[in-house]
């Protein structure tokens, strides 16, 4: 909880001085035990937006051999996108998907109707407006306009970026969503200090059930 960006399970190993091994599924199980404690449903003016991650192209040496990165037939097919849904003084719940459009049926799942959706410009929130009334924001013109912004939504993004650059550098595809909700737990709570974060960390962990994904881990992948 000391760290606010996270924790690396390399960086683990070392504190505990355990196996690598070891604090990689301990951490991971932690994550399943905060995730587990996040809200489900959503309420009242909720910002949603979407951050790409993964997927890293490198450039070619020679300028003449460099293609445009942003195009998807450049591009690897393992990226993806988080979708974080954030109630505004409230929760944030947060998503993998392959496209932003592939999050709107999560969206109505997860928000309750009759809520208020703040999204930006981009065509893939267009069909929210069948479900809420939709405040849209126009990034390349402002930030924040006649009440519609997303900027609660950006600065969960900022804490993710951070994480993966500066404490993991390197997040897989597969463990994604896991990271997504470990800082989206982080900022639910980011107002309690860190014995109260602490407490609800090893009461969460405590009382979640045996993981499934995560017993027996290791003996699984080595026979995979």
């Amino acid at each position: 909880m000391n760290g606010a960006k996270g924790h690396s399970a390399l960086q683990l190993s070392r504190d505990l001085n355990v196996q690598y091994k070891t604090a990689f599924v301990l951490a991971r199980k932690i994550r399943e035990a905060m995730a587990a404690q996040i809200p489900v449903m959503l309420a009242g003016e909720v910002e949603i937006d979407g951050a790409y991650f993964g997927g890293y192209v490198k450039p070619r040496n020679y300028k003449e051999n460099r293609r445009d990165r942003r195009l998807s037939g450049n591009q690897t097919g393992k990226r993806k996108v988080v979708v974080a849904m954030r109630e505004r003084n409230g929760s944030t719940v947060t998503g993998v998907f392959e496209s932003e459009t592939d999050a709107v049926k999560t969206v109505t799942t997860t928000v309750e109707s009759g809520s208020v959706i703040h999204a930006g410009e981009a065509s893939s929130w267009d069909a929210l407006h069948s479900f809420y009334e939709a405040k849209r924001i126009n990034h390349s013109e402002a930030y924040s306009h006649e009440g519609a912004c997303t900027n609660q939504a950006e600065s969960f993004f900022s804490r993710l970026r951070r994480a993966e650059i500066g404490i993991h550098h390197h997040i897989r595809q597969r463990y994604l969503s896991s990271y997504a909700s470990e800082m989206a737990w982080r900022e639910n709570h980011r107002r309690e200090s860190n014995g109260a974060q602490y407490l609800m960390t090893v009461h969460a962990a405590a009382h979640h059930p045996v993981s499934q994904q995560w017993k027996g881990y290791w003996q699984r992948a080595l026979t995979d």
